[in-house]
């Protein structure tokens, strides 16, 4: 079986109720549900969530609520991976169903489209790798970065680069934030996601957003916008 797990839990304290606010004419996780959906890749698209108001939206939109997650998963310092082991176990305990894949598409992740989860399938396919995940490449060179001294100057993390040509620097990627392909038993193990044992779904920066504040959101809200308006043309 292959598993889509989007973790939604109801406390978000920099943008409250992010999860189901209304982005674009949608609750925010409606996008990522119905991408998942239209993908064809997923035998059940599953919502883990503590949250009643979540829960409703999200069955609204088509995916399953079958449990309620457990308080201690619930807070602001637990991570991606016990979510996910703590959804396989619990279906595959309740229901008797062998799961083999599981995707974690988050629910905040509205530039998603059905071919970036089909492609995460194919090449953890191809490849034999434990995850397939979404990147997107730094849009400056991050050898040439700066911090900020305790006295309000700045100073370089790698002084040497000063001279050195943008062109000439070796292209840095981060995670997307949109969505983790991994096979069930890594996930269960807690596997490390950013390790060579993962390959990339490369992104291009346009459609890739952390909307962690109101500013996060209201520049998702432009991009995905013009985003729209261009894919209409």
């Amino acid at each position: 079986m292959r598993l889509a797990i989007i973790p939604a839990r109801g406390g978000s304290k920099r943008i409250p109720r992010k999860n189901i606010k209304i982005f674009c004419g949608k609750p925010m996780i409606a996008w990522s549900i119905e991408a998942a959906l239209k993908s064809g890749c997923f035998d059940k698209v599953v919502v883990s969530t503590d949250d009643t108001e979540i829960s409703e939206v999200a069955r609204e939109y088509g995916a399953n609520v079958p449990f309620v997650r457990p308080a201690e998963l619930s807070d602001d310092y637990t991570g991606t991976i016990p979510v996910v082991r703590h959804a396989i176990e619990w279906l595959e305990s309740h229901t008797g169903i062998s799961i083999q894949n599981v995707c974690c598409l988050y629910a905040t992740a509205p530039f998603v489209l059905p071919e970036d989860l089909r492609n995460g399938l194919s090449l953890l396919a191809e490849q034999g790798c434990d995850y397939a995940f979404s990147v997107t490449s730094y849009s400056y060179p991050i050898q040439r970065a700066l911090r900020l001294t305790p006295g309000g100057r700045v100073d370089m993390f790698i002084p040497e680069n000063f001279n050195a040509r943008s062109q000439d620097l070796e292209e840095a990627y981060h995670d997307a934030g949109q969505f983790y392909w991994g096979r069930a038993e890594a996930w269960k193990k807690g596997r490390i996601i950013f390790s060579p044992d993962s390959v990339p779904i490369h992104l291009p920066r346009h459609r890739v957003q952390d909307i962690d504040t109101p500013e996060d959101w209201e520049r998702a809200q432009w991009m995905f916008q013009a985003w729209q308006a261009q894919s209409a043309q």
